[in-house]
């Protein structure tokens, strides 16, 4: 078995950090449709603007609002403003194709990218 990408959404905007949260990362549950990823699915954070990475959990945030929080102690690597990627991954035994999109600095759906 295989761990490989299997959900990613690209350049997106953190609208929000909250320390006082338990926990995890929000995302506008549109975004996580169209990515494939799932409540409580574990995920890595990745910045572009300081190079922070960490694991947390994904939660649902209210559909079309483009929210992409980071909560709780993940607030003190992400802050407000930062440029991230999310992924989630899979473990397989075969190739798999995954889903890829392109956000705006909205955190609006642009276009699917290829792998």
């Amino acid at each position: 078995m295989r761990s490989v990408i299997r959900s990613k959404i690209h350049n997106a905007t953190v609208t929000e950090a909250n320390l006082a949260y338990i926990g995890s990362i929000t995302i506008d549950r549109d975004l996580m449709e169209r990515a494939g990823l799932w409540v409580g699915e574990k995920v890595l954070v990745v910045s572009n603007t300081s190079g922070a990475r960490l694991e947390t959990y994904t939660i649902e945030g209210a559909p079309g609002s483009g929210t992409i929080c980071m909560n709780g102690a993940a607030a003190h690597l992400i802050k407000a403003g930062e440029e991230i990627i999310i992924m989630g991954f899979e473990l397989v035994d075969h190739p798999l194709v995954p889903k890829i999109i392109l956000v705006d600095k909205n955190n609006r759906f642009v276009r699917n990218l290829e792998s």
